[in-house]
């Protein structure tokens, strides 16, 4: 149930990023799952010194995946167009 968790909220999570960041169309669902997966990742290291992923889906986690999966988009944006956008 946890891998299905994961794929849900991790889509969630990279669909709204992509929203934010003006990359939605750009994306499909499968890579919108990897940036919320990765997102919440990175979030997790940024902000609380440890990985997201093994806390309980609060608000405050789905944030934090959230503000990790903008991160991990402006950095590609970055690398990409060479602007954040």
């Amino acid at each position: 149930m946890g891998i299905i968790l994961w794929l849900i909220v991790g889509g969630v999570i990279g669909w709204l990023a992509s929203i934010i960041m003006r990359t939605d169309a750009q994306q499909g669902i499968f890579l919108n799952i990897v940036v919320g997966i990765v997102g919440a990742f990175i979030g997790g290291l940024v902000i609380s010194g440890g990985s997201i992923n093994n806390a309980p889906l609060t608000l405050t986690s789905f944030l934090v995946s959230l503000l990790g999966a903008v991160i991990l988009l402006a950095i590609v944006n970055l690398v990409r167009r060479g602007s954040v956008r």
